[in-house]
């Protein structure tokens, strides 16, 4: 099989299933401030922009904010992920050899995700991901964030790779568009969390199975 120089992957809804622990954080904090909890699918759908986005969707959904809400409900829920981040979080079957099959064809290996830096090392981690990876990279207050090309290209050039020799691996169209704006080839894991469709994406960069190390990379 013929691999790209360096291979990118998004995090949450790619390599991992980490939905129920973002919905047990949002509906913890949405229980701490008088409001109803958001049932999975909800959540699921709020996910791929950042922390902050989940957090206002969630209070978006359940009556509405102000600046002070949002900074409060932020607080909780960020509290309360710290505390409960992979009690039901796994990677998803077959990622694991997925990974390992591309370390040992001596291929460099990246996270470039929305999600805050400290919980994104420290989530692969505790799954057992890190040793697979030259660089996590999350999101930062005041940085750009994906669909903005920086934090991919970013990425790329701490791999020492060019865009057009790298692929991006990601669920979403957070993560198409990213890649899109980069200029960097693209494959769409469809069993995470995308939330609408993309119908110029071809059925070949499509894939949906980790187990056979699914990822079309001709």
């Amino acid at each position: 099989m013929t691999y790209p120089k360096a291979i990118i992957f998004d995090l949450d809804g790619t390599l991992i299933h980490s939905a129920p622990d973002l919905h047990a954080a949002a509906n913890a904090t949405l229980t701490s401030l008088g409001r109803e909890a958001l049932d999975l699918p909800t959540v699921i759908s709020f996910i791929g922009n950042g922390v902050e986005k989940l957090v206002e969707r969630s209070l978006d959904a359940t009556g509405g904010y102000d600046a002070a809400q949002r900074q409060t409900a932020l607080g909780l829920f960020m509290d309360s992920y710290n505390q409960d981040m992979t009690t039901l979080t796994r990677p998803y079957p077959g990622v694991m050899a997925a990974l390992a099959a591309f370390q040992d064809a001596g291929v460099p290996l990246g996270i470039c995700t929305n999600k805050p830096t400290g919980p994104a090392r420290e989530i692969c981690e505790r799954l057992d991901l890190t040793p697979y990876f030259q660089v996590i990279a999350g999101a930062e207050d005041g940085q750009a964030k994906k669909p903005d090309p920086a934090p991919l290209l970013a990425c790329i050039d701490d791999l020492r790779a060019k865009p057009s020799e790298t692929l991006y691996v990601g669920d979403s169209t957070i993560d198409y568009f990213t890649a899109r704006n980069a200029d960097v080839p693209f494959r769409l894991y469809t069993n995470g969390y995308l939330n609408a469709p993309l119908p110029d994406l071809p059925e070949a960069s499509r894939f949906d199975d980790w187990t056979a190390h699914g990822i079309p990379t001709g």
